[in-house]
């Protein structure tokens, strides 16, 4: 649907462990970059993102490789460079103002990292193993010990581990070098929203190390990994443990209390592979209202490795409500999820947040805002950030991180190369296994609008194959092939709801997008935008509010499980966020918005339709495309000679619209005479509208609504 719509009614009467190394360099400086966040201040090379990176795996021993490395940009075909170009500080991007390079490299270049380090000599003792891991590293890595290729991965999302005791030498101090390369959006890997030439909702582009780099060592057989199962209605847990070295390693498991960690609730003993379910007495459920969470250790009793962790006792599933609506349903109750598009990006990190307590910030200002919800959009952050989320209580909708050749496109289920398609499979699954076990991640979404989106159904088998305890919707906006747990639309600025299911909860997966840029907070002086622009922060408010309050509506009737506002914070030269880029500003009155938020996790409010829409019936309505006399919008003006036609109106197969009667033209002129109840003048009447671009509605001559 397009161009100006504008309709008349007529009626009568209305954890962790921190250490490691870091070389300090006093000539260190952060890049001139557009604009800074509040948390630059804390960052120096001698303290960069000190925490233990892997809260859910813990071990006491290990290092910290983030700081200062050499770094060199040169031709994709060439070998090692001779000679470095300078300095940069990793973990930050190297087109981040936080690296101190603020460069491009583009998908013609390769750039190229080096440090070196020493390994503690207790390390090198009773075979011990020393393993190198990489949060995240952005595209095609690969890795050199003291010249020796130590391995390679192609995924920027995924953690990844690297065992190296076979490249160490003898000598004090032993070389790391990582070779890096990033088509970015000339590719057809999995890349989210970055682009070469950023403009719009397409950002700058992210290549190379941005997550925490580290080294620890472990015996000879040692846990590889936790798969953590939490069961509700057995109160209680099933945990495998995967061990390397000796596959069949026994071990035991020690669960302890949430609030006194050193009292042990309970103790089993298992095989590695093998699941092993421990009982929890009078166990408290995790809630974002109460976000309890269990710790525990593993030690393999065949080597002696241990390793401390965590789970939170939640269960997600669908479900039906007392009057028998499709409900998304935490630990077997219907909590409306509502809460920000969380995208996830820094003004002077890009993928990177400046500090652990920057990470932790967002996710706090949006608990303080009323909400319980955020869906991390196209974009997977560092397990820190999902530890956060677990320990405030945010639940969590996952983003896969979007590809192939879909920027200006709106093909639904494009045909992928098999490269492309097995490189987004293979991301996938490791992403959904990486982060599996934070209580906090409660759905998986494989695709957003349609980007890149390819074989739906499949996609979201294999999602359930990976995770059967999660929900999955299968995209988010645009294109639903009617599969996975959830119909999701996107309606801006909305709010709106797709009609009931009975087998799948409906949700609003993106809405609002109120914009306000503030002058000193913005990436640049003009030419800012947001869906719906206001010049002030009260009027925002007013408009918040306003749209919070419709919201609530849709909660009742159809029965809408969830939404989610555009967004945590301005991103680039989008302004619709909550705070601004460099979080300086909370751009709304905060108590008027939480206690607008808040009210959506109460009962549904009681909602009596008057008279039906499109969505449960055609209605009847007199239209025309050409401009009307004056007057046209008043009660007893003749319409006689205007067509009719069914609703809704607009271009056929719209996505998320009813369309019965096709419209192609620029404008549309639209009438009809409702009768209401004879019971008296309604309580707070609303009115449903669905429309793409500028609408008006005048109600008995009356101009009662605008929308842009």
């Amino acid at each position: 649907m397009k161009g100006t719509m504008t309709i008349a009614l007529v009626w009568g009467g209305l954890l962790g462990v921190s250490g490691g190394i870091a070389r300090a360099d006093d000539a260190w400086k952060p890049a001139a970059g557009p604009l800074m966040s509040r948390f630059a201040k804390d960052v120096s090379p001698d303290k960069v993102l000190p925490e233990y990176p892997r809260p859910q795996m813990v071990r006491k021993e290990w290092q910290n490789l983030n700081g200062l490395w050499s770094y060199a940009i040169q031709a994709k075909e060439k070998p090692r460079p001779e000679k470095w170009d300078g300095q940069i500080l990793v973990p930050f991007a190297v087109e981040s103002a936080l690296s101190g390079v603020m460069k491009p490299v583009g998908p013609d270049n390769r750039l190229w990292y080096r440090r070196t380090f020493k390994i503690p000599a207790a390390w090198r003792e009773g075979g011990r193993r020393v393993l190198l891991h990489f949060g995240a590293v952005d595209w095609d890595a690969t890795v050199f010990v003291n010249g020796r290729e130590v391995g390679r991965h192609r995924g920027g999302y995924d953690p990844f581990s690297f065992d190296v005791t076979a490249a160490l030498s003898d000598a004090a101090e032993q070389e790391l070098v990582v070779s890096v390369w990033d088509p970015t959006d000339t590719g057809t890997q999995p890349r989210g929203k970055q682009i070469l030439r950023p403009h719009g909702i397409w950002y700058t582009a992210v290549t190379g190390i941005w997550q925490t780099v580290w080294l620890e060592p472990v015996p000879a057989a040692y846990v590889e990994s936790l798969k953590i199962v939490p069961d509700v209605d057995r109160s209680g847990v099933r945990v495998t443990v995967q061990a390397a070295g000796r596959p069949g390693a026994a071990f035991k498991i020690t669960l302890f209390a949430p609030n006194a960690p050193t009292r042990a609730l309970a103790t089993a003993e298992g095989t590695a592979g093998q699941p092993i379910f421990l009982y929890v007495d009078n166990a408290t459920l995790w809630t974002p209202d109460a976000p309890v969470l269990y710790p525990f250790e593993v030690t393999l009793t065949d080597g002696g490795d241990t390793v401390s962790s965590y789970f939170g006792l939640r269960k997600v599933s669908l479900g039906k409500d007392e009057k028998g609506v499709t409900r998304i349903m935490l630990n077997n109750r219907f909590l409306f999820q509502i809460g920000p598009l969380d995208q996830g990006w820094w003004p002077d990190g890009l993928y990177t947040a400046p500090t652990d307590e920057a990470l932790k910030y967002d996710i706090e200002i949006t608990k303080k805002l009323g909400m319980n919800m955020a869906r991390k959009h196209v974009k997977v952050e560092p397990a820190r950030w999902y530890y956060w989320c677990d320990k405030l209580g945010l639940l969590v909708w996952q983003d896969m991180p979007s590809g192939d050749r879909y920027i200006g496109g709106n093909d639904p289920d494009i045909q992928r190369t098999k490269e492309s398609a097995e490189q987004f499979e293979t991301e996938w699954t490791r992403i959904i296994t990486a982060f599996g076990n934070h209580p906090s991640i409660i759905m998986w979404v494989p695709f957003n609008e349609g980007w890149g989106q390819f074989d739906t159904p499949r996609i979201v088998e294999l999602t359930r194959k990976t995770d059967p305890t999660r929900l999955v919707n299968n995209a988010s906006g645009w294109t639903d092939r009617g599969v996975g747990d959830v119909h999701d639309i996107h309606v801006y600025p909305g709010p709106g709801a797709p009609p009931a299911e009975e087998k799948r909860a409906i949700v609003l997966g993106e809405f609002g997008g109120l914009g306000l840029p503030l002058e000193g907070h913005t990436w640049q002086p003009k030419g800012n935008w947001g869906y719906r622009s206001y010049t002030d922060s009260a009027s925002l408010t007013d408009a918040y509010v306003q749209l919070f309050a419709r919201l609530h509506r849709l909660v009742g009737e159809p029965g809408l499980s969830a939404a989610v506002y555009t967004q945590t914070t301005d991103v680039e030269i989008e302004v619709n966020g909550l705070m601004t880029y460099d979080r300086a500003v909370i751009k709304m009155d905060a108590e008027r918005i939480a206690a607008a938020a808040r009210k959506l996790h109460g009962p549904p409010p009681k909602v009596t339709t008057l008279v039906p829409d499109a969505r449960s019936r055609p209605q009847t309505w007199r239209y025309t495309t050409t401009r009307p006399k004056d007057g046209w919008e008043k009660e007893g003006f003749d319409d006689s000679g205007w067509q009719t036609g069914e609703s809704g109106f607009g271009t056929r197969e719209t996505p998320g619209a009813i369309v019965r009667t096709s419209w192609s033209t620029p404008d549309i002129w639209l009438r009809r005479v409702i009768e209401l109840p004879a019971a008296g003048r309604p309580n707070a009447p609303n009115l449903t509208l669905h429309h793409d671009e500028d609408a008006e509605v005048y109600i008995n001559g009356v101009l009662a609504a605008r929308r842009r």
